[in-house]
């Protein structure tokens, strides 16, 4: 594989995000692990993802902290991939992906699945952007600040 640049340590959130979970393949393995696959076969078949390539996405997940290892559950000699909080964090990210695929795609119909509340059945809502009182945000009511010392981070990001 080419060797790609760090962001591991840039100063905006967002390229730190993409080193982390950045490629195709890495979310669409999370998405998997979001809706059960724990096992490496069971992400092969559901992806169709080249083995050394599934093996490396799986590796750089554990490293960093998005996925775990441990003992398959039934007993076997197998391990299974799960999720951690920073990885099951990532599924307000999904979908909002999700949501904005089915707003801007050229062919919303092709679209195989909607996202439902499992409880009603109902879709789910589109995300939307909140201030700390309560009024609905905009790109446009957003800006960036820099960060005085010792400020803590934001609880929700535009």
């Amino acid at each position: 594989m080419v060797k790609r640049t760090s962001f591991e340590r840039d100063d905006c959130p967002i390229a730190r995000s993409l080193d982390a979970i950045g490629d195709w393949w890495s979310m669409l393995i999370i998405r998997e692990a979001l809706f059960g696959s724990r096992r490496f076969g069971e992400f092969q078949k559901r992806l169709g993802l080249a083995k050394n390539i599934l093996t490396v996405r799986l590796h750089a997940l554990v490293d960093q902290g998005i996925l775990k290892t441990a003992p398959a559950s039934d007993g076997s000699a197998y391990q299974e991939y799960l999720l951690t909080p920073k990885g099951r964090g990532v599924f307000p990210v999904l979908v909002a992906l999700r949501q904005w695929s089915e707003e801007f795609d050229a062919h919303p119909e092709e679209i195989a699945t909607i996202l439902v509340d499992k409880e009603n059945g109902r879709p789910v809502r589109k995300l939307e952007l909140y201030s700390d009182d309560g009024r609905l945000l905009t790109q446009a009511d957003t800006a960036l600040k820099p960060r005085q010392p010792g400020e803590p981070g934001q609880q929700v990001m535009a």
